[in-house]
């Protein structure tokens, strides 16, 4: 039987240890707390309000609380921003929110217009306009636009945040949804478009075509004026994958060159396919290996490990070249040529297509640049494009019919400046603002040992006047998964709220991560996932040995799998730190798969259900290693009602279990937001201020009395 509310909320202390069901996974009769699952259920909601309430009480009201969110919501609001855009054949594109807009606005302007410093828009969609019409907090999700020319569009809307999406026809020319036109209920998926009148779509169709993640395994055509239900499906993978569906391979002129295909057997890993020959072939290719782009006459493909084939073997985060129409005669076997290998501590980085180029992104000891390459006569060419060192460089924005290209180049301390290329030296375009004085400030780079010896480097931003003696108030973030490369990037809000205000704050090149490539990230998965664990405790080690800082000054932060990250640093090191903010995170990993989309991360954290797997996890899992007794950090943790990704069951159920036990804590959770907090400027001024106060009531203020 489930435990109701009130039963669940006052277990004894000495009734927490968790117990295991037959198949290892806990249920109603192990987990009191099973009943947050249920993302909308009155009582979880209940239970939601009286916590946001008592987290209101405790850190809203703090004097320090309105001016925190009123610096944020400044620098959220401020029309000074760069309004960063897109190319299209109807202007530059650019979505945007602030005061007047919360929900935000699609709106374009011309190339002359935005290269000058006050550029003149006119509105294509407004967010908040066809919310109040349709009583719905609608958040806008991106466009699917139909080439070359992009006029006719599916605009995917959410309702509060989620993933899932609605999707509709509109016009990027009159900025009006089409009467009668192309329109799909929510669901996780998308849809590409073969021509005016027809569409390729990947969603839930019912009887049975979503996998156990609940993401599609199906394709279908679907032709204008029919009932999707009688689309023809042309590709279905297996309940078991992850995700499936089907695209077409376009090059930089919207020409079609292939109808492919795809399963994802993992989160890392996929298996494609091309239609050939009246069928469907598989690609002879790594599992960990992908369809990069068609140029210059060239497909190209990456790969994640090493890739032999003939004799000859292209490493690992290679890219890997092949005349396109040989290709289009025989798939599998025509002939492979490198064309980029990376050297030691370098990674590939995101990439973009030019009418005529091709840039790759390339970290390099986590720095950034940007390389440009061509194929000219049988020879692939390459050279490093003109753009600030030491910097986080990243490619903004492109176009497939002319050479422009955007880049943006920033560091901690240095507000983003925006570059523009005709295919030449960049300009610059745009600065950003500064948002905090930098006066006074430093960044360093040091490394700290992890368990089994691995050098891990981390970055220190050191606040003005900040001197040894383990006394300064730090802020410790982190990711460490899914091969996702945390950088240095302008801190903004963070600079104005924290290190402005006297604190350090620091982020770590975790093992898991993508900063030194695919490596880097595939020796810290699965069975070896606690290393990255290891390597945020060996930093906040390194923090206090080095006397930056003390446990009691140093706090740490993370969201979705950072929010993990967190969850087992507070659990396994608790002496170790003062404060712990553990955002829309994961935290019960015994039942992870059960919870939102958690089985499609199965690939990176092994899965439950298999007794070897689960324990890898359970020797980790925060939320069963919470016990009585122990003096944690009094963690905040915080989700959204609309997170359908990583579910806010995961803080929830931590933050029951920490009451349980007598143990402090703080839990606040946004009704609307999905993964990503707020939906609007105001919804996330609020959770910075909440998180802000919480640090320095935790790290900066006297505690000694506790």
């Amino acid at each position: 039987m489930t435990a109701t509310p009130a039963s669940a909320n006052d277990q004894a202390s000495d009734a927490m240890a968790e117990k295991v069901a037959d198949d290892g996974i806990p249920g109603p009769a192990e987990d009191p707390f099973i009943w947050l699952e249920e993302a909308r259920s009155e009582e979880a909601l209940a239970w939601v309000r009286a916590e946001n309430e008592r987290t209101n009480s405790m850190l809203a009201t703090d004097p320090r609380f309105e001016k925190l969110k009123g610096d944020a919501l400044a620098i959220l609001d401020s029309e000074d921003r760069v309004p960063y855009v897109g190319f299209s054949k109807f202007g530059l594109v650019n979505f945007w929110q602030d005061k007047e807009n919360p929900k935000g606005i699609l709106r374009r302007t011309t190339r002359e217009s935005y290269k000058t410093d006050d550029p003149e828009w006119e509105t294509i969609l407004d967010v908040d306009a066809l919310a109040a019409a349709e009583g719905k907090e609608w958040v806008y999700k991106g466009s699917s636009c139909l080439p070359p020319d992009g006029r006719m569009c599916m605009i995917a809307l959410s309702d509060g945040g989620k993933d899932a999406t609605i999707m509709r026809e509109f016009n990027m020319e009159t900025g009006e949804f089409i009467e009668d036109g192309f329109e799909l209920p929510e669901s996780q998926g998308g849809v590409s478009w073969i021509d005016e009148d027809t569409l390729l779509v990947g969603r839930d169709f019912g009887s049975e075509t979503i996998t156990e993640s609940e993401y599609p395994f199906t394709a279908r055509i679907w032709q204008r004026s029919t009932d999707i239900a009688d689309a023809e499906e042309i590709f279905r993978g297996d309940a078991k994958d992850v995700s499936a569906g089907a695209y077409l391979l376009r090059d930089a002129a919207s020409t079609v060159h292939a109808r492919m295909a795809y399963r994802g057997l993992s989160f890392h890993e996929r298996a494609y396919y091309v239609w050939h020959g009246d069928d469907w072939l598989k690609l002879d290719m790594p599992a960990k290996a992908n369809p990069y782009g068609i140029i210059d006459g060239q497909m190209l493909f990456s790969t994640d490990v090493d890739w032999t084939v003939d004799g000859q073997t292209f490493p690992a985060d290679s890219l890997i070249a092949m005349d396109l129409e040989e290709w289009k005669t025989d798939p599998n076997g025509a002939a492979k040529t490198l064309v980029w290998a990376p050297e030691e501590r370098q990674t590939k980085r995101g990439g973009a297509i030019t009418a005529n180029s091709l840039y790759v992104g390339l970290l390099d000891n986590v720095r950034g640049q940007v390389l440009k390459f061509d194929y000219e006569d049988g020879v692939w060419q390459s050279s490093k494009v003109d753009l600030p060192d030491n910097a986080t460089v990243s490619i903004g924005a492109s176009s497939n019919e002319t050479d422009e290209i955007m880049f943006t180049v920033t560091d901690f301390l240095t507000p983003t400046t925006l570059y523009y290329s005709e295919g030449d030296k960049p300009e610059v375009l745009k600065t950003s603002p500064s948002r905090f004085d930098a006066d006074g400030m430093e960044v360093e780079q040091h490394e700290a040992v992890s368990a089994d010896g691995t050098k891990i480097p981390y970055f220190i931003v050191k606040p003005k006047g900040m001197e040894l003696g383990a006394n300064t108030p730090t802020l410790l973030t982190g990711y460490g998964g899914f091969q996702v490369s945390r950088l240095p990037g302008y801190l903004g809000s963070a600079g104005k709220l924290w290190v402005e205000n006297g604190g350090a704050y620091v982020l770590a090149n975790l093992r898991g991560g993508g900063e030194f490539g695919p490596e880097w990230h595939q020796t810290a998965i699965r069975e070896n996932k606690q290393r990255t664990w290891d390597d945020f405790i060996a930093v906040a080690d390194d923090l206090v040995k080095r006397d930056y800082t003390a446990p009691e000054n140093l706090g740490i932060q993370g969201g979705s799998q950072g929010g993990l990250l967190v969850g087992t640093a507070f659990t396994q090191r608790p002496d170790l730190y003062g404060a712990a903010i553990v955002a829309i995170p994961l935290f019960d990993m015994l039942r992870y798969h059960e919870i939102g989309r958690g089985a499609s991360w199965i690939g990176e954290y092994g899965d439950p259900r298999i007794p070897e797997q689960r324990a890898w996890i359970a020797g980790y899992s925060p939320y069963q290693k919470i016990a009585p007794g122990v003096d944690y950090p009094a963690p905040f943790f915080w989700a959204s009602t609309a997170d359908d990704r990583t579910h806010p069951a995961h803080a929830r159920k931590g933050a029951a279990k920490m009451k349980a036990l007598g143990q402090p804590y703080y839990y606040y959770e946004d009704m609307t937001g999905g993964h990503s907090g707020g939906v609007d400027n105001e919804q996330r001024a609020k959770l910075s201020a909440l998180q802000y106060v919480y640090l320095m009531q935790r790290l900066k203020d006297d505690r000694s009395g506790e």
